[in-house]
């Protein structure tokens, strides 16, 4: 098995699929939409992120989600 070059043993890639997400078929949280908008979370955002999800439901998200 290679090495990074830190030294590290990399996972397998279906260790690595199993972690990857894209969509919105599974359960996220206000927090979820933040980040993946690409903004640091903090409660201002959080509010917007929960009014996003109230008004648009699973498309506030997959509007950032290949």
């Amino acid at each position: 098995m290679q090495q990074s070059l830190n030294g590290d043993v990399p996972e397998s890639a279906s260790d690595v699929r199993r972690q990857l997400y894209t969509g919105s078929e599974r359960p996220f949280d206000p927090e979820d939409l933040v980040m993946a908008s690409g903004r640091d979370v903090t409660p201002e955002r959080v509010a917007w992120a929960r009014q996003q999800i109230e008004q648009k439901g699973a498309a506030a998200l997959e509007r950032y989600l290949p």
